[in-house]
């Protein structure tokens, strides 16, 4: 039989369940996703690190875990809280179960909680900082509550850091090369890595601490800067990257962290949104089109619509039909654009995977302009 847990927040709000995956305490930041699918994939999702994720959808594990779900080399959340959690899971491609891969990583889960009840506070008040301690009752509230004051927020901590490989590898195609790509690696998801090998361009991985000259000596056709998590403002090294990438109009796409980071670099500014946007389902309207896309998220910092410097040709390309806030960048002329949901999915809709083709026309464009 399980035994109890909670989940403390600052607010002084307590959530009772019972416990599931590893018996640890968790602590971290508590957010919420409206995926319905995936969870594996947000569970590896560097932009989760220093995360407790809360699910909506209310019976979670129910086709297992596998490897080839991973987005990267390991979860990065802090703690998982669902409504249920399935014990046996029935699926073709299962390799076990959630509550076993949870607890071979060394991360708590919840279950048992009104998970809806959680997210609706959290979309009141906004991100909490939150802890999870197994074998509690919760009649310890007012030591919990203090505990979780002392929580450090992704933001408060250099998150960038801790998930980048911090190596330099290469990728080939899966057919023939036309152009080399420079992904700078601020929290890589490995989606991203497919949709590039599934084009004809070979790609080379850097640390997100490789400098500007230190890209350009690879001779890149195009880069690209990836998700990642935490405050953009303290990806300083990325930020002065981009910077002399795109001063230099070698063709750039940023996804997701990298939008934010491309808006630092040309003298935007950023801010926290209330609690973020995560989930498979936000729409997102292109301006110039008109046309809505379904898309993936995961964040928790915008690009200030009204910082964008168009003086200077820099325009948003998108926003989000919900709040309004800055979905995407474009030049006018610079063969640069960045949008801030995730092209490659994992989990979420597939339709945005043409943003990859978008870029790599610019890439090829590029070597026929230097040829």
């Amino acid at each position: 039989m399980s035994k109890p847990s909670v989940l403390a927040l600052e607010d002084g709000r307590i959530f009772h369940g019972f416990a599931f995956g590893a018996d640890a305490v968790a602590e971290g930041e508590v957010v919420f996703s409206t995926s319905m699918t995936g969870y594996q994939e947000m569970c590896t999702d560097p932009s989760y690190h220093g995360q407790i994720l809360c699910l909506t959808y209310p019976i979670v594990g129910n086709y297992g875990v596998s490897p080839r779900y991973e987005q990267s080399s390991r979860p990065w959340i802090s703690g998982l809280i669902v409504r249920q959690h399935s014990e046996r899971p029935s699926h073709y491609d299962s390799a076990g179960t959630l509550d076993e891969y949870l607890r071979e990583h060394g991360i708590p889960g919840l279950f048992g909680v009104d998970t809806r009840a959680l997210s609706r506070h959290i979309r009141s008040h906004g991100s909490r900082r939150g802890i999870i301690v197994p074998g509690s009752d919760g009649s310890d509230a007012g030591e919990l509550v203090a505990r979780a004051r002392l929580v450090r927020l992704p933001g408060e901590r250099f998150g960038v850091g801790e998930v980048s490989a911090g190596r330099r590898y290469t990728i080939e195609p899966d057919g023939s090369k036309r152009a080399r790509v420079v992904v700078i690696d601020c929290g890589l998801k490995s989606n991203i890595l497919r949709s590039l090998a599934a084009r004809p361009v070979e790609t080379i991985v850097v640390p997100y601490s490789a400098t500007a000259e230190e890209v350009l000596a690879l001779e890149p056709d195009g880069v690209v800067t990836s998700p990642g998590p935490g405050d953009p403002e303290s990806a300083e090294t990325a930020i002065r990257t981009v910077r002399g990438v795109v001063e230099r109009d070698i063709p750039f796409f940023g996804i997701c962290l990298g939008n934010q980071i491309l808006g630092l670099a040309v003298g935007a500014t950023t801010s926290k949104l209330k609690f973020g946007h995560r989930g498979g389902n936000h729409p997102v309207k292109e301006l110039e089109t008109g046309r809505v896309y379904i898309t993936s998220q995961n964040h928790s910092y915008q690009v200030n619509s009204e910082s964008v410097p168009e003086d200077e040709g820099w325009h948003v390309s998108h926003v989000n039909v919900n709040d309004g806030s800055v979905e995407g960048l474009v030049h006018e002329t610079k063969p640069a654009f960045s949008v801030q949901y995730h092209p490659e999915g994992s989990p979420g809709p597939e339709e945005n995977g043409y943003l990859f083709d978008r870029f790599v026309r610019m890439v090829e464009q590029h070597v026929r302009r230097d040829a």
